[in-house]
């Protein structure tokens, strides 16, 4: 009696240790996981920070929840927040590169100027459209002088942003108006990454392709005409 006593104890704290083990596993793996986005973000973060020889400080924060109150920690704070929402679509370290060059450009603009940046954090605020842009080029910029491929900027916002109706009174440019204009960026400043096209078959660098054949035909006519006109994209 006592023997089966003993083996059924036994039992149940096999059974116990592994539904706990079983538990505590399950707990640690979503925060493993965290540590591991958040180690990668920083090396990346980082390499591009050092590559552009930004003197200022700047963090980088892994964060699973959007903020809601739009507020800006990235001017507020120097402190660039990755959200879920903006680096799932980042399948590789140079489109994980371009969400960061971005938010690294707007960190360092904030971190110079007047009122040791105040006012620079203002005017980005104020004219979100004209800076949106800006932090495009800036962000293809840093992300060459850090080794990465800046057509990862296409494929990035190509897949992460959508296209609105309009953008006459919205606060943010077309996302086929940026994507043209980072586009005829690369074109007229860093043409060997088109020349040598190691995105040609990627299926997003190829939607772009197909979506942008008419804003393409617009530069392709600006520079076969010799002109300087800013090109209207639509």
């Amino acid at each position: 009696m006592k023997k089966i006593f003993v083996l059924l104890f036994v039992f149940i704290l096999f059974v116990c240790n592994g539904t706990f083990a079983k538990e505590e596993n399950t707990t640690k793996t979503p925060l493993i996981e965290d540590i591991r986005l958040q180690n990668h973000i920083d090396e990346v973060g980082f390499k591009i920070l050092n590559a552009n020889k930004i003197d200022v400080r700047m963090v980088f924060v892994y964060d699973k929840e959007t903020n809601i109150l739009n507020i800006e920690p990235t001017l507020r704070k120097r402190q660039i927040v990755a959200y879920d929402k903006f680096i799932k679509t980042a399948s590789s370290d140079a489109e994980l590169a371009a969400f960061l060059s971005r938010e690294i450009c707007k960190g360092a603009e904030s971190h110079t100027g007047m009122f040791k940046g105040f006012l620079n954090s203002l005017q980005i605020k104020a004219a979100p459209k004209k800076y949106e842009l800006f932090l495009d080029k800036r962000g293809v910029d840093f992300m060459v002088t850090a080794g990465y491929n800046p057509l990862a900027m296409i494929t990035y916002i190509n897949k992460t942003y959508p296209q609105k109706r309009q953008d006459k009174i919205t606060r943010s440019n077309l996302t086929s108006k940026r994507l043209a204009n980072i586009y005829e960026y690369i074109y007229t400043k860093y043409p060997i990454y088109l020349q040598n096209n190691e995105y040609i078959e990627n299926y997003y660098y190829q939607n772009f392709l197909l979506t942008s054949q008419e804003n393409r035909k617009k530069l392709h006519d600006k520079i076969k005409s010799g002109s300087k006109k800013k090109v209207k994209y639509e």
